[in-house]
């Protein structure tokens, strides 16, 4: 008998993607062990959604469920892509606009009918899953729901739910009478031990009170996220629900994510060729970039979300003295307006060392992991971080701090035992990233031969989504026998 897991999330790849969620959510089901799992995912069917994509969904049917007071239209829709079963709920009123996220008192709204809608489509299309896999606080109701008016139907009854966090910072909080009124559930549930939170609402605490188990992206941010620093006032809870909660490293798709076949960059290479190749790399995008053409010179890329969780403040103090450096610095995304303006004002004031792309692009991305020597990611948290796994899997130093994911992902180098894949430095300190960049540099420039044995190793680990999967197929065994 194959084990059935329902995912169930607000974005997915390659409908539609506001973050990391989205990654994991189109990665993950396709590599579980085919034989033994069978693991369909439910997302909402947004306006926005690709044309390309609503194209190929098959309609199957549509009902009205009760939602409070209101009685709502859901139609579902269904595709087959890649081997997984995918479903789409349909609700103009809810999913219009051109972005899947809009105003918080809308959203607590919008994903309260997603979570119910979720399991009410299921003995319609015929699927009892033994577990249902929800993703973040869009569908945190959904736990809360199984225990709820859904707990006295034979259909449920044996389901089982596990919470992921991808996030903890981002928790659906909005006013109790609000609240109330969306999701229809008795004013019993709206209790500190349950989904009251600090006078509000709160659609994550809810999940993580009912879920059978609580799961995160990195181990080091399941143990962060007990403690006041990074806990977002929920670490109390986190604490107490520690016997069920456990951190599994995301994965990257290391077909998409692959120097040796990526048609995006300029030379393909390997673990064994990159010695050679890799630099043409460089070369190719300091042209490209109007930076300083010199393959000998350090080329440190940084791709991110330009906002204060990833570090950015501590860069910003020490800009001036790093561009002091015999270096390049390449930097690609948006964000916050101070960040955008300050790369800005860098890439003017030290024309041809730093090249300030303020807009997003795929295709560059790809670039930058290739062409660069290191790569920048001093974030204040990060619940997993999949930056750092794409820049070790194209031999491209991280320096990271040691924080969620980064730690359990980058081994600092320790130039006594010539072992490591990166560097990192501990605490939230300008000055202490700077001395960790100019080691780097060090070795880079004085000690060549162990950068190039580093890089290697890099480039040998195994990030992908298979070890994830293992991890996670344990867990459903454990969570339902």
């Amino acid at each position: 008998m194959k084990k059935k897991v329902l995912f169930v999330a607000s974005e997915c790849v390659p409908f539609v993607k506001t973050g990391g969620l989205a990654d994991v959510v189109g990665s993950l089901p396709k590599y579980f062990n085919q034989e033994k799992y069978e693991v369909r995912v439910i997302i909402p069917n947004y306006i926005c959604i690709g044309s390309e994509w609503k194209e190929k969904m098959n309609f199957i049917t549509n009902f009205y469920m009760d939602m409070a007071w209101r009685s709502q239209y859901v139609g579902v829709l269904e595709m087959l892509y890649e081997g997984i079963q995918y479903y789409f709920i349909d609700n103009e009123y809810y999913f219009a606009g051109d972005k899947p996220y809009g105003y918080i008192h809308e959203d607590v709204e919008k994903f309260a009918f997603f979570s119910k809608a979720a399991l009410s489509i299921l003995p319609v299309v015929g699927y009892q899953p033994d577990i249902v896999h929800c993703h973040d606080w869009q569908t945190g109701l959904i736990p809360v729901y199984l225990k709820d008016s859904f707990h006295g139907s034979e259909f449920f009854v044996n389901i089982k739910s596990i919470i992921t966090i991808h996030n903890l910072k981002f928790q659906g909080i909005w006013n109790i009478p609000a609240v109330q009124d969306a999701t229809g559930l008795d004013m019993s549930y709206f209790t500190s031990d349950k989904l009251e939170a600090f006078g509000d609402a709160n659609y994550l605490k809810g999940g993580i009170v009912y879920a059978d188990y609580v799961t995160t992206v990195s181990h080091t941010y399941a143990e962060e996220i007990k403690t006041p620093y990074y806990g977002e006032h929920l670490d109390g809870l986190m604490r107490a629900r520690s016997n069920c909660l456990c951190g599994i490293v995301n994965g990257l798709d290391y077909q998409e994510w692959n120097p040796g076949t990526d048609t995006m960059i300029a030379k393909n290479y390997s673990d064994k060729t990159f010695r050679t190749d890799k630099v043409k790399n460089k070369l190719a995008l300091q042209k490209e970039l109007g930076l300083e053409t010199d393959k000998k010179k350090m080329l440190i890329g940084i791709v991110s979300r330009l906002t204060d969780q990833k570090g950015f403040d501590l860069i910003d103090c020490v800009m001036d003295e790093l561009c002091q450096d015999e270096i390049q610095i390449v930097i690609l995304g948006t964000g916050e307006d101070r960040y955008e303006n300050m790369f800005r004002h860098f890439a003017w004031k030290y024309n041809g060392k730093v090249a300030a792309c303020i807009y997003y692009s795929n295709e560059l991305s790809h670039k930058i992991y290739a062409a660069c020597d290191a790569f920048l990611m001093p974030s204040q948290f990060e619940p997993c971080g999949l930056s750092q796994l794409m820049s070790l899997r194209y031999g491209t130093l991280p320096i990271v701090r040691e924080t969620g994911g980064l730690k359990d992902t980058v081994e600092s180098y320790n130039e006594y035992e010539e072992t490591g894949t990166g560097f990192s430095f501990a605490n939230y300190n300008a000055h202490e990233m700077l001395a960790a960049v100019r080691y780097a540099e060090s070795i880079y420039y004085d000690k060549k031969r162990s950068w190039n044995k580093m890089a290697e190793r890099a480039m040998k680990v195994d990030f992908s989504w298979n070890n994830s999967a293992k991890q996670y197929e344990e867990l459903y065994v454990q969570v339902s026998p």
